[in-house]
């Protein structure tokens, strides 16, 4: 962990009340023969991808990455309009509800007005392709998207949709998270749909 001071007490009281956060959605997923809730085991998926491209992250960006859907269930997609217009209201509504929650969670662990400030910018996503944590953080995202999630959704939708979203994906990745995304072991008809997004 990158860190000018880093200190360990305050650091993992953040990261296990995140983790109770988490843990209370209600709305659960097996995983390698085991229950999670499902917000819990994304955090989980956040910091492994997030460690597999910066071993060594800086403490906000590891923070951000756990606390990357918290609270989530709070707000469920139907209480927006089933359209575009719709989703992105909801989309922009829960940037804010992450942070504010991840807020107040650092300052009870004892963070800092700097420290909380770019947890916050990471999970409002300010600074793309300008600040390199709210990259590696969005990097770290699209990967579990499409190693965990998107062989489901292209079952819901039909393909010309599914093309179009990963080509909005890609276009979030730097280079790096693009590599390892290549590399990912998915099914044959996730590959196709990748493979007719970038192509």
């Amino acid at each position: 962990m990158r860190g000018d001071k880093l200190n360990r007490s305050r650091f993992l009281k953040a990261v296990t009340l995140i983790d109770a956060a988490n843990a209370s959605d209600p709305d659960w997923e097996i995983w390698q023969g085991k229950p999670y809730p499902k917000t819990y085991l994304y955090g989980l998926r956040m910091t492994e991808w997030l460690l597999q491209l910066e071993p060594k992250p800086p403490e906000t960006a590891f923070l951000a990455a756990r606390a990357q859907h918290i609270c989530r269930w709070l707000v469920p997609r139907g209480q927006y309009p089933r359209d575009r217009k719709g989703y992105l209201q909801w989309r922009t509504f829960l940037y804010r509800l992450h942070a504010e929650k991840s807020a107040q969670i650092l300052q009870w662990a004892g963070y800092d007005f700097v420290d909380i400030k770019q947890v916050k910018q990471i999970l409002m996503k300010r600074g793309m392709n300008r600040d390199p944590q709210v990259q590696l953080v969005e990097d770290a995202a699209c990967l579990v998207f499409l190693q965990y999630y998107f062989a489901p959704f292209i079952q819901q939708y039909e393909e010309e949709k599914t093309i179009e979203i990963v080509r909005k994906t890609w276009k979030k990745m730097s280079d790096n998270a693009r590599k390892h995304a290549l590399n990912l072991d998915l099914e044959k008809a996730c590959l196709l749909i990748i493979g007719k997004a970038i192509s």
